[in-house]
């Protein structure tokens, strides 16, 4: 009996080694754009087919064990069987109302601009409400799988919910990477402010702002949550049009040319600072 609790005890520490979610990132990223209207697209769970939600490619491939980032659309009145994933998993909610949480909890619909944490092994669900549904998935490791919940494990991480009212942002004031005159604003995510390791934050830039983000890391990557920025390497580099869910990634010591001609926010996934210069 001894025997096969010491092997139990076994199993159990490396499924849990195994859950912990990186701290640091496996790949390098490099300049980059993907605009929303040429997001390739497929199922998030093939098994399911046309049940599942679509699931749009950002960058990385969420069947392989690396990181990656994809949108994910539902349809209204969707809502899934119980069920955990084998990584966490977070999200921000960029068109309708999400909820993600245990099956017996109470309805919290996140609107656009909310962000959750999944955690590896937890037992939800998620259902959507609105007309049109979009969210952006990040992952750090993979592949994504959909498991039942018979298989749930506690990895040691929490799930999260902060609806978008409950954001806490930061000024010029607040934060060292922005400069004085700039209006720019910050909201911290996840992850830490360690050396390079990984950490999210969501970039809020106002109405009229014309300036650009210069990454000092291996690994920046940016989303367009809501409003619209218009997007170039440099001066006579090609410019896109960057709609909510659209997506550029930077190589390291690289500058984005970037303006907005209403207020925009951005979610930003780096392995380490980046620093943004504007005229606003």
């Amino acid at each position: 009996m001894k025997k096969k609790i010491l092997i139990a005890l076994a199993i159990t520490a490396g499924l849990y080694a195994q859950a912990q979610t990186p701290k640091t990132d496996s790949t390098t990223s490099k300049n980059e754009v993907v605009t929303a209207d040429n997001i390739e697209w497929g199922w998030l769970n093939p098994l399911r087919g046309n049940k599942s939600p679509a699931a749009g490619k950002l960058w990385g491939d969420r069947t392989k064990n690396e990181p990656a980032g994809f949108i994910v659309k539902f349809n209204k009145g969707f809502s899934s069987p119980p069920h955990i994933h084998n990584i966490t998993y977070r999200g921000v909610v960029i068109q309708g109302l999400l909820h993600n949480d245990d099956e017996n909890a109470k309805k919290q619909w996140l609107p656009a601009g909310s962000f959750w944490q999944q955690p590896a092994g937890e037992a939800h669900i998620t259902a959507a409400d609105g007309k049109e549904n979009l969210a952006f998935l990040d992952i750090q490791e993979g592949p994504y799988l959909v498991k039942p919940t018979s298989e749930a494990f506690d990895n040691g991480e929490r799930p999260i919910n902060v609806d978008k009212t409950n954001m806490v942002w930061l000024n010029a004031k607040d934060i060292e990477w922005v400069a004085n005159k700039s209006n720019v604003e910050t909201a911290f995510l996840w992850g830490s402010h360690e050396k390079n390791q990984l950490r999210a934050t969501l970039l809020r830039l106002p109405a009229g702002f014309k300036g650009n983000i210069k990454n000092l890391s291996p690994n920046f990557r940016a989303v367009v949550i809501s409003g619209h920025l218009t997007h170039q390497f440099s001066k006579k580099g090609e410019k896109n049009e960057l709609e909510p869910a659209s997506y550029f990634g930077a190589e390291k010591n690289s500058k984005s040319r970037i303006s907005t001609n209403k207020e925009t926010v951005i979610y930003i996934r780096s392995n380490g600072t980046f620093k943004i210069k504007g005229n606003h």
